[in-house]
């Protein structure tokens, strides 16, 4: 159960929060693609609230899909995270609200993201050490995208996580064909081959997504494969 702070505000009002955002370099497309599966992460899933964003216990959220963070900063602000106050300012030069995401300036932020294929690596190495200080309730989620998994450190940290049993962890790979070394309906098998549970939905179905992210995954890592349009149909 997804535990917030009282709001009033709906997934019909983030295209007006995201609105509010103006200036160069939005990278309108890589935001938009993540919206739904951002919106279902923070309304129905993610055990994480803006007066506990230091509780041992909160899920961990880790976006590694750093480009175009709109998106999340719109769900962050509709979640009472983030003052709508501070979207407009968003890329200005006294904003806490960069074209990449600083977890020094975002409250609830848990990493600085933007290059490429940094943060699955870090959401393995966060599942390893929450169990090692004995936290076995709060969950790691990453969101990555479909062309970060060109890069070596993706492949290591899948590679590692399912033999290591890491249930703890979560990938959502939003996929909108921008990989270069894939095939159709690759990615969930390269996870699969690798001892993860994984699970292909339409990206823009928030049912599907839910159930996705909520199935039970017993000893293994999830990966939950978002499937959108084509970056560049």
């Amino acid at each position: 159960m997804t535990i917030t702070a009282k709001h009033s505000r709906t997934y019909a009002d983030l295209p007006r929060l995201m609105g509010l955002m103006t200036g160069d370099e939005k990278h309108g497309p890589a935001a938009t693609s993540t919206l739904d599966a951002l919106w279902v992460l923070y309304d129905r899933v993610l055990r994480v609230r803006p007066d506990g964003t230091d509780d041992p216990g909160r899920d961990r959220f880790l976006l590694s899909k750093g480009h175009g963070p709109m998106a999340y900063y719109a769900v962050l602000a509709a979640k009472g995270f983030l003052p709508v106050e501070s979207l407009p300012g968003f890329g200005s030069y006294d904003s806490p609200l960069g074209h990449h995401p600083d977890r020094v300036l975002v409250p609830g932020a848990e990493i600085g993201s933007g290059s490429l294929g940094h943060g699955l690596p870090i959401g393995v190495g966060t599942a390893l050490g929450l169990r090692a200080q004995g936290l076995d309730d709060p969950r790691v989620w990453v969101l990555i995208g479909d062309a970060e998994l060109d890069e070596g450190s993706n492949h290591e940290a899948i590679a590692y996580a399912g033999p290591a049993g890491l249930d703890r962890l979560h990938t959502v790979v939003i996929d909108n064909s921008s990989a270069t070394h894939t095939r159709p309906g690759g990615i969930a098998a390269r996870f699969e081959a690798a001892g993860w549970s994984a699970a292909t939905v339409d990206g823009r179905d928030h049912e599907a997504l839910y159930a996705a992210f909520t199935a039970a995954h017993p000893g293994r890592p999830r990966v939950v494969v978002a499937q959108v349009e084509p970056k560049n149909p």
